[in-house]
């Protein structure tokens, strides 16, 4: 035993200091060069343009175009409660062993996501045509027109829409669940909804909300097709302005930085929406904060394994 332990000291007395030297990633320094250069083009090619920056500033805080954003984030919102109940519901309907009611649901995700949203949009503005009045004979009547008012009428459209993809979502993250949780569940005498209330839906969540956050992003652009039936959202408003100023991109920029702040705020909610929920997955790592990543990148170091 003491001759092996006077080899190991000798071995390491005898061995060289160890130099650690990083991997030189030659074409990630050429890449990162060559979309650097092309920023810098970008950047001089708006700086040189006849750009009146001072009208970007000034309308920056036009009352009528932060009405309009705030009239996009109100649609988003709505549109997307819509969209994740009849979701949710169609989801559950498309896993029935019931015939009807599974076809009834594939029929309604066949034909919202198989005709445009523009579409969809122009037919709901103008569904009084086919039904002038909405009530109950005899108790409540009115007129669909002053009923289903462009607001209205956008927002179930873009709901029906989105409940379309959203089922399907839905339904991905509850197939990611193994089988065994439900039957478990009717073990302890749970009823199917119970069970996919209570034990299904919260593992799936994990699977569901990064698609689904992706889709709150898209429906908040998808809402400036709703100007094409008299919603006043902030691209209606700017395009009002411009129509009278001739500022076009001077208001399409400003529309752009609107739209950025907005999806910029979304996506740090969905961020830690999916860090809350992927504190229950033992198989994955919890992601790192912004703050965490910056400290990584420039708070770790390099040292020899011993």
């Amino acid at each position: 035993m003491n001759i092996q332990i006077e080899q190991k000291t000798l071995a390491k007395a005898d061995a060289p200091d160890l130099k650690i030297v990083p991997r030189r990633h030659i074409t990630r320094w050429i890449g990162a060069g060559l979309v650097l250069v092309f920023l810098g083009w970008l950047i001089m090619s708006f700086a040189r343009a006849q750009l009146d920056w001072p009208t970007v500033r000034e309308f920056l805080t036009v009352p009528a175009l932060i009405q309009g954003i705030g009239i996009a984030i109100v649609l988003t919102v709505v549109a997307m409660v819509i969209g994740l109940v009849l979701g949710v519901i169609t989801a559950v309907m498309r896993l029935s062993k019931n015939p009807v009611t599974s076809g009834v649901a594939w029929l309604y995700i066949w034909v919202f996501r198989g005709t445009p949203v523009y579409l969809q949009l122009l037919m709901w503005f103008n569904l009084a045509l086919i039904f002038p009045t909405v009530g109950i004979p005899g108790i409540f009547q009115g007129r669909m027109i002053d009923v289903l008012s462009p607001f209205v009428a956008a927002s179930i459209a873009l709901g029906l829409n989105q409940g379309a993809y959203t089922s399907e979502v839905v339904r991905s993250g509850i197939l990611s669940v193994d089988e065994g949780q439900m039957e478990a569940a009717h073990a302890v005498g749970m009823t199917r909804l119970q069970a996919m209330r209570r034990i299904v839906l919260p593992q799936a969540m994990r699977v569901i909300i990064p698609p689904v956050g992706n889709e709150v992003i898209g429906m908040l652009k998808t809402t400036s097709l709703a100007s094409a039936i008299g919603v006043s959202e902030i691209l209606d408003q700017a395009q009002g302005i411009y129509y009278v100023n001739n500022r076009i991109m001077e208001l399409l920029i400003v529309c752009a930085i609107w739209y950025l702040g907005a999806v910029s705020l979304l996506s740090i909610g969905q961020y830690y929406l999916e860090r809350a929920f992927a504190k229950g997955s033992s198989s994955r790592q919890i992601p790192l904060t912004p703050i965490q990543r910056v400290s990584k990148i420039f708070g770790t170091y390099r040292k020899a394994t011993p």
